[in-house]
């Protein structure tokens, strides 16, 4: 399975990353009635040990946001919140990140991020890709990471990292995307985007 990609490769999954959070951004500030704007600072795709060391220590407790991925490949999109950025986000909507409406709230937003990213990936490769509805959880980064790659990405070796930074009215927020295709995705997608050498 490969794990390095050329910089044309890096490039063209960071302008799918730059599409996919011009769209985040539009839907995100309809939701909070503020204006918003998402940067994708950085766009990697990394071996799975690594985009998981990559996402913070395994004791960091974080609020996660999963989004099954099915179609013409199978993947996990999971949206890691810092508990500062959770509450950033939450206050905006008026709610605290700890409650179970603060939850509530951040898989929404978390929802718009994820399907606002999927869209890209499938309008750029032509790919079928539906997310299903968002599970969220708090807890220590590793036990999240740990369940949900238990679950859904057997035979995966590569994950797709993408670090967003959000700004809103002058308040910064971050979170860390990472997209857990089933066995070879990153290939398909790659492949599909024309710079699969």
């Amino acid at each position: 399975m490969k794990t390095s990609y050329s910089e044309m490769q890096l490039d063209a999954l960071r302008e799918l990353a730059n599409i996919g959070s011009g769209t985040a951004a539009t839907a995100l500030s309809s939701l909070v009635g503020v204006p918003i704007d998402v940067s994708v600072p950085s766009a990697v795709a990394l071996p799975l040990a690594d985009a998981v060391d990559a996402a913070g220590a395994a004791d960091s407790y974080v609020t996660a946001v999963v989004l099954p991925i099915f179609g013409d490949i199978d993947a996990i999109v999971l949206l890691l919140f810092p508990p500062e950025d959770a509450q950033t986000l939450c206050g905006l909507l008026g709610v605290d990140a700890d409650s179970e409406v603060g939850l509530s709230a951040l898989g929404e937003i978390g929802n718009i991020l994820g399907s606002a990213y999927v869209g890209a990936l499938g309008m750029m490769t032509g790919l079928e890709l539906e997310p299903r509805p968002p599970e969220t959880a708090t807890d220590m980064l590793g036990a999240i990471v740990s369940s949900v790659l238990a679950t859904g990405a057997e035979g995966t070796d590569v994950a797709l990292m993408l670090d967003s930074d959000l700004l809103i009215e002058g308040t910064e927020a971050s979170l860390s995307f990472m997209l857990v295709p089933s066995k070879d995705g990153v290939g398909e997608v790659l492949s599909r985007l024309g710079v699969n050498g």
